[in-house]
């Protein structure tokens, strides 16, 4: 499928992304002022958000990666949290915020948050750009959202379908087409 139909609706443009994650990256700037954080993203979605984020974060950051995932290559959560790839640096005794793309469970995010507490993390918050409203408030909340959007699969800016429309600009509902083929 042609990269510009994988989309049926546009939902978050390039403009807004970017406009949130001023938001996010001054806040962070904010509470943290005089200290530094270890940014951790959460691999494969977050690498846009994440690079654009840190940008706007005035303070000393050290920045890691861990890869986790629930998918497992299907548009449904398993709520079998695997971790794929682990930190290379220590969080004991850090300030920790963990970056994703998206809350859908907030499994995932749970997951790490107490791999990291246990390891003597100093504190441990997420920054998300994206939460799902599913009706569920009983889910994790990130300490820092950027922007709710609505319990549909999306794609583009780090998300993907099948490892695939992470190159996309924007964030948008995952066309019907798609979806077909998987099933």
């Amino acid at each position: 499928m042609k990269i510009d139909k994988a989309c049926k609706e546009i939902i978050v443009s390039e403009e807004k992304i970017i406009e949130t994650c001023k938001k996010l990256g001054a806040q962070i700037s904010k509470d943290y002022e005089g200290e530094e954080v270890t940014m951790v993203g959460l691999l494969n979605g977050c690498n846009p958000f994440f690079s654009d984020l840190i940008k706007y974060v005035d303070l000393e950051v050290v920045v890691d990666y861990i890869k986790a995932s629930s998918y497992h290559g299907t548009t449904k959560s398993s709520n079998d949290v695997k971790i794929l790839k682990d930190l290379d640096l220590p969080v004991s005794g850090k300030n920790v915020i963990i970056v994703d793309d998206v809350i859908d469970t907030g499994n995932t995010l749970k997951k790490i948050m107490e791999i990291f507490k246990v390891r003597g993390a100093k504190s441990v918050e997420a920054c998300v750009l994206l939460y799902k409203e599913t009706g569920d408030d009983t889910r994790y909340h990130a300490k820092y959202t950027g922007l709710s959007i609505p319990n549909a699969f999306v794609i583009g800016y780090g998300l993907d379908f099948q490892e695939h429309y992470r190159n996309l600009p924007y964030i948008g509902i995952i066309s019907d087409e798609l979806v077909k083929e998987e099933n």
